[in-house]
């Protein structure tokens, strides 16, 4: 999506470049096709690699799936937790967590779709994972929106919840569209936001 596919060949890589090279290429494949959909010899054709040597540096498209998987969950969780602050939520968190997250994909955008991947099998430890991952942002989305809706005097737990719903689809929506907009920079779509969320504030009043 984000990123095109590179061969970017392998001999007389070092080491970890080699396998930085290896997870790169294997973001964009479950990214671009999904976990059921990508294919282990797909990924190492991207690098100019064997399947071989795939397996040796991961193990089985599970554990490659999940060294893809943890360090976008990490990025995005830190991000968002420092982007929300010490100090609690004030009218301005929203954009600044949207900054967050659109800063920690740049450069790999399709991670988003490897952390929201639906075709996991069921059970499995990729599947565990992720779901971590998502209960950990879901929690931190609903605190926030909590205590935004408690500041207007708000103290429905039911329109707390609602509201929750439509931030997970509305920063889902926003990350779909920007991965099919690459010329639009972190800073960019932070600004953008912005402008659409005052619109709607105009709307409202």
């Amino acid at each position: 999506m984000a990123t095109p596919p590179t061969k970017a060949g392998t001999k007389g890589v070092p080491r970890e470049h080699r396998r930085q090279q290896m997870l790169e290429a294997a973001t964009q494949e479950f990214g671009t096709r999904g976990y059921a959909a990508a294919s282990l010899p797909a990924i190492a054709a991207r690098v100019g690699v064997t399947k071989t040597l795939l397996h040796q540096y991961f193990g089985t498209k599970e554990d490659l799936y999940l060294a893809c998987l943890v360090p976008v969950g990490d990025r995005l969780l830190d991000g968002i937790r420092t982007a929300m602050g010490p100090d609690g939520t004030t009218p301005h968190t929203p954009l600044r967590v949207l900054d967050s997250i659109f800063t920690a994909l740049e450069g790999q955008r399709e991670a988003w779709f490897v952390l929201y991947d639906t075709s996991l099998p069921p059970g499995g430890e990729a599947a565990r994972r992720a779901s971590e991952y998502w209960s950990a942002i879901d929690g931190l989305a609903a605190g926030g929106t909590a205590e935004l809706l408690h500041a207007t005097g708000s103290t429905d737990p039911l329109d707390a919840d609602a509201l929750m719903y439509v931030w997970r689809d509305l920063v889902a929506t926003l990350v779909r569209w920007w991965v099919k907009h690459p010329e639009q920079t972190p800073q960019a779509m932070t600004q953008r936001c912005a402008r659409l969320f005052a619109a709607a504030a105009g709307l409202a009043d």
